[in-house]
This record gives C-alpha cells, sequence and structure tokens, in this order.
C-alpha cells in the first residue's frame, strides 16, 4: 500500500523497535516513533524519524501520537524492560494503545504478542498479551497479531557470548525442543504486517521450521564454531522453588519460574503454515543458528 502518512513505532528505543525502524525505513515508508519525554531520541532523529512524545500510561498522549498515521506496530514489552512501571505498561498500557487506536481510526495496528499466549494464564506476562489482543478485538480496531517463540539473541546470550564461554545457560530441561525467533527476522516480519494480506483478528505464530532444544542449539553451534559448548541447565525443580520463595517479594521471578515450566511441557512450538503464506519461506533452525554463530564468532574474533 502506497501512503506518505506515517507508522507509528511504540517501543522504538528498544532493541526489537530499532530494527522495526530500520525494517520500515527500508520499505520506503515514513516513521513516526512514540518517545517518552525524558528519552534522548537523538538517533532516531538524524534518521528522519518524526518523534511524538508521549507515555503509553497518558492515553491522551497516545491518541495525539496515532493522530494522522496510517499503521501502529507496537514492540513495547513492559515485562521485558522492567522498572517499576512493568506491570501497568502490559496492562494499563497495551488497553490505552488499543484505546488510543480505536479513537484514531488507525487503518492496521500490529501487536508484538506471545507464542501460545492463549494458553497460558498462569503465566502473566504471556496472558498480558492475550488480554492486549482481546482488548483490541472487542474494540474492533484493525489488528493482526505476532505471536513469536523465545527470542534467540536474548537466550544464547544469558550467560554472556557462548563462543567465547563456551556454554549456554537454560533453566529448564535441555532436551526439550521449542520454538525460537531471531530478533532480526521478526522485526522484518512486524514490518511486512503493515501491508500484508491479513484479515483482521488474525493471530499469527512466527518461528522456525522445527523446535528445537538448547541441546541441539549447543551442538549445531558448537559444530560451526568448531568447538565444544555446553548447557548448563538449572534443574526444574530449583526453578520452581525459587519461583515459589523469592516470587513473593519479586513476581518477575515468579512469572519467570512459570515461562520456563511451560516450556517444559514441550507445548511451547509454533505451527508456521499461516507464516510462510504472508512473509514467505519459514527460517530454517540450521541456518539461522549457523548464521547466528557467525556474527558471534564475529564479534568474538573481530576482523582487523
Amino acid at each position: 500500500m502506497t501512503t506518505t502518512l506515517p507508522v507509528l513505532v511504540v517501543g522504538a528505543t528498544g532493541s526489537l523497535g530499532g530494527k522495526v525502524v530500520d525494517e520500515l525505513l527500508g520499505r520506503g515508508k515514513n516513521v513516526r516513533a512514540l518517545v517518552r519525554p525524558t528519552t534522548d531520541a537523538g538517533r532516531l532523529e538524524k534518521r528522519g524519524v518524526e518523534i511524538a512524545r508521549g507515555d503509553m500510561l497518558d492515553l491522551d498522549s497516545l491518541v495525539a501520537a496515532m493522530t494522522g498515521a496510517d499503521a501502529v506496530i507496537t514492540t513495547a514489552a513492559g515485562y521485558t524492560r522492567g522498572g517499576k512501571n512493568a506491570h501497568d505498561i502490559d496492562t494499563v498500557g497495551n488497553a490505552n494503545l488499543a484505546e488510543a487506536a480505536h479513537r484514531s481510526g488507525i487503518r492496521r495496528f500490529v501487536l508484538t504478542s506471545i507464542l501460545t499466549s492463549d494458553r497460558t494464564p498462569h503465566v502473566p506476562h504471556f496472558w498480558h498479551k492475550k488480554i492486549a489482543e482481546d482488548k483490541l478485538e472487542q474494540l474492533g480496531v484493525p489488528f493482526v497479531a505476532l505471536r513469536p517463540g523465545a527470542f534467540l539473541d536474548q537466550i544464547a546470550t544469558m550467560a554472556g557470548n557462548p563462543i567465547d564461554k563456551g556454554r549456554l545457560i537454560w533453566m529448564a530441561k535441555a532436551t526439550v525442543p521449542l520454538t525460537f525467533v531471531r530478533t532480526s527476522d521478526l522485526a522484518a516480519y512486524l514490518a511486512a504486517a503493515v501491508d500484508a494480506d491479513a484479515a483482521n483478528g488474525e493471530r499469527i505464530d512466527i518461528g522456525w521450521d522445527r523446535p528445537v532444544s538448547m541441546r541441539e542449539m549447543a551442538d549445531l553451534m558448537g559444530k560451526r564454531a568448531g568447538r565444544k559448548i555446553k548447557v548448563w541447565a538449572v534443574p526444574s525443580v530449583v526453578v520452581r522453588a525459587a519461583g515459589a520463595v523469592v516470587g513473593r517479594f519479586n513476581p518477575v521471578v515468579k512469572d519467570m519460574a512459570a515461562m520456563f515450566g511451560w516450556f517444559d511441557t514441550g507445548r511451547y512450538v509454533a505451527d508456521t503454515r499461516r507464516q510462510e503464506q504472508l512473509f514467505g519461506p519459514v527460517p530454517t533452525a540450521d541456518d539461522t543458528l549457523a548464521r547466528y554463530t557467525d556474527e558471534l564468532r564475529a564479534v568474538h574474533h573481530p576482523q582487523p
């Protein structure tokens, strides 16, 4: 679709959001970014991105930011970012985004959701995404929700560069396959979703051609890097105990323990058929891990 109206990106100063901005600019889109009043937007401004100052907890600022925009992509996630407003961002903030989109008549709203969010009321930050989807639907906002698996880039580097350290850390069973995504791949799909031939209200799983266990990931990356990579798996019983004890004081720990418990069930697996129809060939696990390993090796052994 050809329009000069901007796409508003919520979460543009984050890792995923920044890549979404790159993808949109690469597609010739005009981009507007929602940036909190105290956040430096200099890097975005240098790239020609229009800045809308506002906050997800301030409904009026969201309406103002969306006014005159063609579409909205939100990558905002309070759970991932942390901070005292994390829960409010994932609940009140997402509800405000839906209400603002309803009031401003946005053509398409693209939500970054989470794989299996509709089956996990016991994992709060997953369930909050399901509630966000439902809120958009209830208000009649024309939306699509992409439901990606676990972020490879975050998981693989929890203990530092695995090529450098020779290990991956995991807090669930190392032999249970699950769906992963690469942040840069997801960013491309989110940008493409603005104009994709998808029906309003579609929830679309995003992943690879097959689920992969941490043990297999370590083997594939190690083979590519030419060195042994081990998996340090914290036993599930320890993770659950920590969630029960620490979770009384820190809800994020309890939430995280519940997430890893869900991973252990083997049901965190994407059905990528619709992904392929809308966005083209699904990335293969082998190719994605090979490319990612090569990038980590370049960081570990930079070229002179």
